[in-house]
């Protein structure tokens, strides 16, 4: 499995459609969406999932609005429920030797059988390979693309709470798990983190909390008021992180990414997951989730800093925020088989 900053041949998205998640409606979830497309396509294509044609033609009507070249940007008509291509979707695998691309099709039961309407959407990965027609393996277990990350070299992050989690796969003990790993993925590295941030449905992604930006380094998502709730749970993991090594025996560079604060739903009550490291690398772009929140900017500086060939953007992800997920969780990069990464001189930038 490459690293998500090797180079991408294109990124899939599903275009929102279900109202149920988003209490503000979808228009500005839309706009969030358009935003990401626009800025993505300079530099890679775009492949959208639409549930049927009259959501194609309206999308379509849309761009034309926003006058975006279109020449980059494929619709695929499929019977989808959510957008969270990264949990559903395929994860795509690379063989470097022979330049060849294959994907892995996990089983996915909405983050351990949570809402039932939803666990249809484990069928996009055979659809999508109708268009790419490429080798496919199936695992034959439970496993969300939001809960590991990876190096693109051995190493893999993901979190106990999650890939443990007995409403996953509970005949699988650790280390069967650990294999599936090893075995479809080809990594021989795994650093296990305990819990994920509240707020979220997902039991522990590790996209939420922990992302490798290169083979050694790793950014962590870390909350400096002590009485916020999250305060124990990422500094465990941070010290945890701390004390790891790459598939190498080297140990990790760890870099302290700010929390946006406590964001809650629309009635206040609910916390949300929000992150600054639900972020999308991109081929010439990383997309930053953020929040309205004064650690916004600084979120956006520090993951530029990392990036120093692509321009880091702030995206507002208050309405994906509602729909427990931001920018990370609604995407699945391709990666290229061959040719070089067009580079971008990298400006900071909080749109």
């Amino acid at each position: 499995m490459p690293a998500e900053w090797e180079k991408h041949e294109a990124i899939w998205l599903a275009w929102p459609h279900n109202t149920d998640d988003f209490p503000k409606g979808l228009k500005n979830v839309h706009k969030t969406y358009l935003e990401i497309i626009k800025t993505v396509s300079k530099n890679e294509k775009i492949h959208i999932l639409a549930k049927d044609n009259h959501v194609k033609i309206n999308i379509e009507e849309r761009l034309a609005i926003e006058k975006m070249d279109a020449v980059n940007i494929h619709f695929h008509i499929f019977n989808y429920t959510d957008v969270w291509m990264r949990d559903y979707g395929p994860i795509f695998i690379l063989n470097k030797k022979e330049n060849k691309l294959a994907m892995t099709h996990w089983k996915f039961n909405a983050w351990g059988e949570k809402y039932e309407k939803l666990i249809n959407d484990t069928n996009a990965p055979p659809f999508i390979n109708q268009f790419l027609k490429i080798p496919c393996f199936n695992p034959g277990i439970v496993l969300e693309g939001g809960s590991i990350d990876v190096n693109g070299k051995g190493t893999l992050l993901t979190t106990e709470q999650c890939l443990l989690n007995k409403n996953r796969n509970p005949t699988l003990a650790k280390g069967e798990i650990e294999s599936y790993l090893m075995d479809y993925l080809g990594v021989s590295n795994i650093i296990w983190l305990k819990e994920g941030i509240l707020g979220g449905d997902t039991d522990g992604h590790i996209d939420d909390i922990a992302r490798f930006v290169n083979p050694t380094t790793v950014l962590c998502a870390y909350e400096n008021n002590k009485n916020d709730a999250n305060y124990s749970i990422l500094k465990n993991n941070y010290e945890i992180l701390s004390q790891s090594t790459d598939q190498d025996g080297r140990k990790l560079k760890i870099v302290k990414l700010p929390m946006p604060g406590e964001v809650f739903s629309e009635n206040g009550v609910a916390r949300l997951p929000a992150s600054y490291a639900n972020f999308y690398i991109g081929n010439g772009c990383v997309l930053v989730p953020y929040y309205g929140h004064e650690n916004d900017i600084k979120a956006v500086s520090i993951i530029q800093d990392l990036f120093p060939t692509r321009k880091a953007i702030g995206i507002n992800c208050s309405e994906l925020a509602h729909a427990l997920g931001a920018i990370h969780c609604i995407s699945q990069q391709q990666p290229a088989t061959s040719g070089k990464m067009r580079k971008q001189v990298a400006v900071s930038l909080l749109s």
